[in-house]
C-alpha cells in the first residue's frame, strides 16, 4: 500500500504526490461541494445559507508546479493508494485530529489514526462511527417508505398472478396460487440496508455503545424491517446500489451510501461502484470552532453558520447577514469571540475588521480570538486606537481590548493517552481568563 501523509495549510511539490497520483488526479483543484458529489464523506455537510461555507474550499489547489493543502483534515484512498491529511499543529503523531474528532463527533477514543499499518482500518472505523450520525439526520425525516413487490403463494390472491411461477412451485395443485403484489411499505431494500448494517455494528466491541448513541433510531429501523433475514445481506447490498433519487429523502441517500460502504468493509477496501476515490474529510476550521464551543458553552451563544442557526443582523430590517463565533451571555458585559484555527501571528488584518464589527454590534468593550497555541507563545492583549495620525494624537483606548488567546496543544506527548492528559490541563488553564 501506498501511503503519504501531508499537513494542512502546506505548500509541497506536485512530484512528491507520485505515489498517489490516481487519488491527486481526481481531488486535485476540486472543491467541498464537488468531492461530496463524488461521494468523499465531507465535515461540516455543505449548506447553502451562511456566507462563508466550506462548499468553496480545496483539499488541494494547483500553484504553479505545487500543490497547496487547505484547512482540510481526512483520509483520502484510491485503490492502494491512501492520502492522510493531518493537523500542522501536531507533531509526531496527529493526536490533536483524533481528540477533535473524539470530542466533537463523540467517537469512541478507540481510532488509531496514526498506525501506518492500519491506515485502513483508521479510515473503516471512522466510517463505523459516522453512522449513528448519519442515521439519526435520516431518521428526522422519519422511516423510509416506498413501494415494493412481494412474491407471494396461498390461497389468498391479492394481485398479479404469475402463471410461470405458479406451475413450477403447484404442480400438482393444492390450493395456493402463486402471485405477486405491489405494496407501500416501510420494509423496504433500504431499511433493510440499514438493519443489515446495525447488526453487524453490534458485533464489533464498542457497536452496542456506539449504536446508543441512537438508540430511538434503531428501534424505528428494527421495528420497520419485521422480515429481516440476515443471510440476504449480499443480495440486499447488490439491490442498493441503485442509489434513491427522491428529493425529501436525500438524508437517506447519504446513508444509503455509508451503509454499503460499512458492509463491503475490506472487500473492495471502501470503494464501490464506478467511484474511484473514497474518503471522509474535515473542515478544520470547523472542527477546531465545534471544540472550542464544547468548552466554552457556558459562557458564550454560538451561532452556528453552517447550519443557518441563530442568525445575526448588522442593520435593522435583517441587512448584513453575520454569524459571530461566540456571542457572550452576560448582557451587562458582553464579550465578543472568534475561534481562529491558525496560529497567533497569522490573525490579522481582516480578522480584526470582522470582529470590531461585531464588537460595535453587541456593545462588546472585549473580545478573543480562541486559537491552537504550538509555539509556546503567551497571549497577546492589543488596545484600540484613538485619535488620527492626522492631528498627531494616537493614543491607545483603555477600555476596548482584543485578546489572542491560545489553548497549548501538547508538543511532547508520549502516546495518545499522555496527549489527553496534557491537553486536559491546558483546557483548565484555558478557561481561567472566562
Amino acid at each position: 500500500m501506498n501511503l503519504f501523509k501531508i499537513k494542512d495549510n502546506q505548500l509541497k511539490l506536485k512530484t512528491d504526490f507520485a505515489d498517489v497520483k490516481a487519488i491527486t488526479d481526481i481531488i486535485a483543484d476540486k472543491t467541498f461541494e464537488q468531492l461530496e458529489k463524488d461521494g468523499i464523506f465531507v465535515f461540516p455537510e455543505v449548506i447553502k445559507d451562511a456566507d462563508d461555507i466550506s462548499r468553496n474550499q480545496m483539499v488541494l489547489q494547483s500553484y504553479n508546479d505545487k500543490y497547496v493543502s487547505g484547512n482540510i483534515m481526512g483520509f483520502l484512498g484510491a485503490g492502494d493508494q491512501r492520502l492522510v491529511i493531518e493537523s500542522r499543529f501536531s507533531t509526531g503523531e496527529d493526536y490533536l485530529f483524533q481528540y477533535l474528532l473524539n470530542k466533537v463527533m463523540d467517537f469512541p477514543n478507540i481510532v488509531d489514526l496514526e498506525a501506518d499499518a492500519n491506515q485502513d482500518n483508521a479510515l473503516f472505523n471512522l466510517l463505523v462511527f459516522l453512522f449513528p450520525h448519519y442515521l439519526r439526520k435520516a431518521a428526522r425525516k422519519g422511516a423510509f417508505k416506498t413501494y415494493i413487490r412481494r412474491w407471494c403463494n396461498d390461497g389468498n390472491v391479492r394481485g398479479t398472478i404469475d402463471v410461470a411461477r405458479h406451475i413450477r412451485m403447484n404442480t400438482p395443485f393444492v390450493g395456493n396460487i402463486a402471485y405477486s403484489q405491489r405494496e407501500y411499505s416501510y420494509d423496504n431494500y433500504l431499511m433493510e440496508l440499514v438493519r443489515h448494517t446495525i447488526e453487524y455494528i453490534k458485533t464489533k466491541p464498542y457497536g452496542r455503545r456506539l449504536l446508543n448513541s441512537a438508540k430511538d433510531e434503531v428501534k424505528l429501523v428494527i421495528d420497520s424491517t419485521t422480515d429481516y433475514t440476515p443471510g440476504e445481506r449480499k443480495k440486499n447490498i447488490e439491490y442498493n446500489k441503485n442509489t434513491i433519487r427522491h428529493a425529501y429523502y436525500h438524508e437517506y441517500r447519504d446513508l444509503q451510501r455509508l451503509c454499503i460502504l460499512i458492509l463491503q468493509n475490506k472487500k473492495q477496501q471502501m470503494g464501490y461502484g464506478k467511484r474511484k476515490v473514497y474518503g471522509i474529510l474535515f473542515d478544520g476550521a470547523w472542527l477546531w470552532e465545534e471544540y472550542v464551543n464544547s468548552l466554552v458553552e457556558d459562557y458564550f451563544y454560538h451561532p452556528m453558520n453552517k447550519a443557518g442557526k441563530d442568525k445575526q443582523w448588522l442593520f435593522a430590517g435583517n441587512n448584513g447577514l453575520i454569524y459571530p463565533d461566540f456571542i457572550g451571555k452576560d448582557d451587562k458585559n458582553r464579550v465578543i469571540a472568534d475561534a481562529k484555527y491558525k496560529p497567533m501571528g497569522n490573525i490579522g488584518n481582516q480578522d480584526y475588521l470582522q470582529v470590531l464589527a461585531y464588537m460595535f454590534r453587541f456593545d462588546a468593550k472585549r473580545a478573543f480570538y480562541f486559537y491552537p497555541e504550538a509555539s509556546g507563545q503567551n497571549d497577546k492583549e492589543l488596545w484600540l486606537n484613538k485619535g488620527s495620525s492626522f492631528e498627531g494624537n494616537v493614543s491607545a483606548r483603555d477600555d476596548v481590548c482584543l485578546i489572542k488567546h491560545g489553548l497549548r496543544i501538547p508538543r511532547d506527548a508520549r502516546d495518545y493517552q499522555d496527549f489527553e492528559q496534557q491537553i486536559g490541563m491546558s483546557e483548565i488553564s484555558f478557561l481561567k481568563i472566562l
